[in-house]
């Protein structure tokens, strides 16, 4: 199993991240949402997945299963992807 999901070095300073508190993070550029915004706003979740049962190749479940936890997410998105491309 992976320890980090990216191939390349993160240049991200973490620590100084850690230190920082929220007042030092600069929102200038995020417009302030006022009480209509959250008056006219709907929440909208996701559908609830199916469970369901299905026959893989076992080289194809190891292959998802070793780029780490979310596999199955990550197949799932795979799948909606092969159904957009031929869907239109």
């Amino acid at each position: 199993m992976k320890d980090t999901a990216s191939k390349t070095e993160s240049r991200t300073d973490w620590s100084r991240l850690r230190e920082m508190s929220d007042r030092d993070i600069d929102c200038s550029e995020i417009a302030e949402q006022g009480p209509d915004f959250f008056r006219n706003a709907t929440v909208r979740l996701p559908l609830p997945k199916k469970s369901v049962s299905i026959r893989l190749d076992r080289d194809v479940l190891e292959w998802f299963q070793a780029q780490g936890r979310g596999y199955q997410t990550r197949m799932n998105a795979v799948l909606r992807t092969y159904m957009q491309a031929h869907s239109r």
